[in-house]
């Protein structure tokens, strides 16, 4: 079974989903792991209703930190940040479907870090008045 996952996870290395830029961002973040280098920059495209209308990312880095980026921009789309809010490490180590080492882990959370802190930039924006 592990060799099935293994498959996937370089499938989406190798073509990863949604890799790109937006032309008009609601939201960018840009995102580091400095034990290996690896580095993301994520884009999202906020309807007014507070869902994931388009979501692309950027980087370079190891085939589990990008594979898990594909996934979870896949996973994202059509969410509400409220729902993104709640997307947690269990659902990113269950998308890529293996054990992963402790060393590793940084990699595979990269991207759920770099969205995590994304949508609250948004929602510390959204709670500030004009006058602020």
């Amino acid at each position: 079974m592990d060799d099935l996952y293994r498959d996937e996870i370089l499938e989406h290395y190798r073509n990863p989903h949604n890799f790109g830029t937006l032309d008009e961002p609601t939201l960018v973040k840009e995102g580091s792991n400095p034990l290996c280098g690896d580095r993301i920059t994520l884009m999202l495209e906020i309807n007014d209703d507070g869902t994931v209308k388009d979501v692309a990312f950027t980087g370079r880095g190891c085939a589990i930190s990008q594979a898990s980026a594909s996934m979870l921009t896949d996973e994202i789309k059509g969410k509400s940040l409220t729902e993104i809010a709640t997307t947690g490490r269990q659902d990113v180590l269950d998308n890529l479907g293996i054990e992963i080492s402790p060393a590793r882990m940084k990699c595979a959370m990269l991207s759920l870090e770099t969205l995590k802190s994304a949508v609250s930039d948004r929602v510390a924006w959204q709670g500030k008045t004009d006058e602020e």
